[in-house]
Order: structure tokens, then C-alpha cells, then sequence
């Protein structure tokens, strides 16, 4: 297997859907030339098992934001979002 995690962790979010298709067609090409019992297949599967969770997570945390955290991450500088210790 040529490809590793690795090479794949380095993508951005617009990428990750890409990135989750180049490593299932790795994987099915690892587990033709290998066999799907190998030690290869095995970890060219976890790779998209893992990405897909990455934008799985993604697309949690961006759905966790209210209204004024997305005003506060457009403007840090507002009264609103000013935050004082006490």
C-alpha cells in the first residue's frame, strides 16, 4: 500500500470528501492485489473508516453553533463577544 494516513490527514475540509474517495479506491485496490484477509486490506480500510469519521465530526461541530458564535468568529471585536475575567 502506497498511501498512508499520513497523506491524507494534510487535507483540508473541502478536500476530505476527495480524500475519503482516493483511500476506498486504494483500499479496493489493496485487498484485489493482496487478498481482503490481508494485513493491508485490514489497514487501507481503517484509513477510510478514520476520514470518514474526521468529516463526520466536521460536520457535527459546525452544526453545535449558535447564531452568536458565528457572529462572534465573523466579528471577535464586538461588545457581544468580549469575554472578561472576574
Amino acid at each position: 500500500m502506497t498511501t498512508t494516513l499520513n497523506s491524507f490527514e494534510t487535507a483540508g475540509a473541502s478536500n476530505l470528501e476527495q480524500a475519503i474517495t482516493e483511500a476506498i479506491t486504494e483500499a479496493r485496490t489493496t485487498c484485489d492485489l493482496n487478498g481482503s484477509d490481508s494485513a493491508g486490506c485490514a489497514v487501507a480500510w481503517d484509513i477510510v473508516e478514520e476520514l470518514q469519521a474526521e468529516k463526520s465530526h466536521q460536520h457535527q461541530t459546525k452544526q453545535n453553533k449558535t447564531s452568536l458564535d458565528n457572529y462572534c468568529d465573523r466579528h471577535p471585536a464586538s461588545v457581544e463577544c468580549l469575554i472578561y475575567d472576574v
